[in-house]
C-alpha cells in the first residue's frame, strides 16, 4: 500500500489549481491510497472511475456518520449536528423515508415547470450586469439564481441569502483549528435558530411552500422527527445551490479557456445539454464526493479498509480516468455516453440534479445569446480556487467583461 497522503495533499494552493495531474500521478499507482483528512482522521481515497463509482454504491459503506472513527464523531456532533439528521448522512431505510418526503419537489415535471421563473431570474440578473460591461460572475449571476430558485421553493426570504451563504461556506468546510471549529458551532446555531423559528411561523400560518409541506409531514403524519425536519430544511438550502453556482462558474471558465468549443456552441446551440454535461464531467462542481465510514473490514481495489474508516470518492478524478474516458483532459461538448459521476451515484444520486441541469441549460443558454462577446476579465493565471478543504470544486470568483 502507499504511503499515507497528509491533510495538506487536498489543501494547498498547487493541488487547487491542477487537481487532475496530482489525481493522475495517483491513479498511476494505484486506485485507493491512504489519506489524513480530515485532521487527524486516517481515510482512503478512491481515485480511479471503476472502484470510485462501485463504492459509491456499496451498501458496506455507510453514509450514517455513527459509523464512522470516533474522532470524527465527536468533530460532527461538535460542529455540524444540524446537517447529521437528514438523507445524506443516513442508510435505508431512513435515507429512503427522507428521500421520499422531498422527492416530489424535484421530479422532471415538477422541475420544468420553474422553467419561466428561472427564465426571469437569469433575465433579471444579466440586466443588471449589462448595464456595466463587466461583472463577476460568481456573485453578480451565479450565485444568486440558484439561491433564490432554492428560497423560493422552500419559502424563506431572499434577502437572507448572503447570511445562508456564510453558513454553508462554514458547514461544509472541514475545521483545521479552534477558530474554525467555533465557526462552525456559531453558524450551527444560527442556521438552527432560523429554521426553528420559520418552522413555528409556518405552524401559526402555513404558505404553499416546502416549509410547510414538511410541517405537515413531521405533526400530522409523523413521518420525521424535529431534528430531520430542521437538518433537512439545512440539506435542502445548501445543496439547493452549492452545486449550481460552481456549475454555473466552472463551465463558464472552460468554454472561455477554450475558444473553439465556445464558437461551436454558440454555432450549434442544440448541443447545450450535452456541453453542460461535459462541464460536469470536465471541471464538476464537487471534487471528491462525501464521508461514507465502512461497517466491516473490506477491501477496494485489493487495499484492506478497517472497520469504521473514512472513505472518499473523488469524483473529479473517477471523471478524468483516461481507463472510463478517451482523451480525458480535454474538453468536449460533442461528447456522447458521457456516464460521468458529478451527481454521484446509485442510492445517493443527487435528488436535485434535474434542477441544477434546467438551471445551467437556462444560464448558459441566455448567457451566450444576450453577451455574444463575454470574455475573461483577467488573465487565467490570475484566477484562484476555493482550497479550504471543502468538497467542493469553484472559484473563488470569475471577473468577466462584455
Amino acid at each position: 500500500m502507499s504511503e499515507k497522503l497528509p491533510v495538506e495533499f487536498v489543501v494547498n494552493p498547487e493541488f487547487g489549481r491542477d487537481p487532475y495531474a496530482a489525481y493522475a500521478a495517483l491513479r498511476e499507482k494505484g486506485p485507493v491510497h491512504p489519506i489524513e483528512f480530515p485532521p487527524g482522521v486516517d481515510g482512503f481515497l478512491v481515485v480511479d472511475y471503476e472502484h470510485g463509482r462501485r463504492a459509491l454504491n456499496d451498501p458496506r459503506l455507510s453514509k450514517n456518520p455513527s459509523e464512522g472513527p470516533e474522532a470524527f464523531r465527536a468533530l460532527l456532533g461538535q460542529g455540524n449536528p444540524v446537517l447529521a439528521h437528514n438523507m445524506l448522512n443516513s442508510d435505508p431505510p431512513d435515507h429512503t423515508r427522507l428521500r421520499r418526503l422531498v422527492s416530489k419537489a424535484f421530479t422532471p415535471r415538477r422541475t420544468e415547470s420553474l422553467r419561466p421563473r428561472v427564465q426571469e431570474i437569469t433575465d433579471r440578473l444579466i440586466d443588471a450586469m449589462a448595464v456595466k460591461g463587466h461583472a463577476d460572475l460568481l456573485d453578480d449571476f451565479a450565485f444568486p439564481l440558484p439561491i433564490t430558485v432554492i428560497c423560493e421553493l422552500l419559502g424563506v426570504p431572499v434577502e437572507d441569502r448572503d447570511d445562508f451563504r456564510r453558513w454553508s461556506t462554514t458547514l461544509i468546510t472541514p475545521p483545521f483549528d479552534d477558530e474554525q471549529v467555533l465557526r462552525r458551532v456559531e453558524a450551527n446555531t444560527a442556521i438552527r435558530a432560523y429554521f426553528v423559528q420559520t418552522i413555528a411561523e409556518r405552524r401559526a400560518e402555513p404558505r404553499d411552500d416546502m416549509i410547510s409541506a414538511l410541517v405537515v409531514a413531521r405533526d400530522e403524519e409523523e413521518l420525521l422527527s424535529e431534528n430531520e425536519l430542521v437538518s433537512t430544511l439545512t440539506l435542502l438550502l445548501i445543496a439547493g445551490h452549492e452545486t449550481t453556482v460552481n456549475l454555473i462558474g466552472n463551465g463558464m471558465l472552460a468554454l472561455l479557456a477554450n475558444p473553439g468549443q465556445l464558437r461551436l456552441l454558440r454555432e450549434r446551440p442544440e448541443l447545450l445539454p450535452s456541453a453542460i454535461e461535459e462541464f460536469l464531467r470536465y471541471e464538476g462542481p464537487v471534487e471528491r464526493a462525501t464521508f461514507r465510514f465502512s461497517t466491516d473490514d473490506l477491501e477496494i481495489a485489493g487495499v484492506h479498509i478497517p472497520k469504521r474508516s473514512l472513505v472518499h470518492v473523488s469524483l473529479g478524478a473517477a471523471d478524468r480516468d483516461p481507463g472510463a474516458f478517451e482523451d480525458p483532459d480535454t474538453l468536449d461538448i460533442t461528447r456522447t455516453d458521457n456516464r460521468h459521476v458529478a451527481f454521484g451515484h446509485g442510492v445517493h444520486f443527487c435528488l436535485g440534479a434535474p434542477l441544477a441541469r434546467l438551471e445551467a441549460q437556462i444560464a448558459f443558454g441566455t448567457l451566450l445569446r444576450r453577451l455574444p462577446d463575454i470574455a475573461l476579465g483577467c488573465p487565467p493565471d490570475e484566477l484562484s480556487w476555493r482550497q479550504d478543504g471543502s468538497l467542493i470544486r469553484g472559484l473563488r470568483a470569475l471577473p468577466v467583461r462584455f
